[in-house]
């Protein structure tokens, strides 16, 4: 589910976006299966809202930095 940080980090942006589209569905997933009842470990609602967060933090990142060396 979760990758590290550091993995995370080392993706380039077409990478980061497409694990970001494969977050997203399993977040829709988790909250499909919680409202039926059928989520177990509520927990790992929060825990992939936190990976699309820093996901789009890391996207972000590179975008700024892009946008700062072609300034340049």
């Amino acid at each position: 589910m979760a990758r590290e940080l550091a993995d995370l980090r080392d993706m380039d942006l077409a990478s980061l976006v497409d694990e970001l589209r494969k977050s997203k569905q399993e977040a829709l997933n988790l909250r499909f299966r919680h409202a039926t009842g059928q989520l177990d470990n509520t927990a790992e609602l929060g825990a992939v809202k936190k990976q699309i967060a820093r996901i789009n933090t890391l996207i972000r990142q590179q975008e700024i930095a892009a946008a700062e060396s072609a300034g340049k």
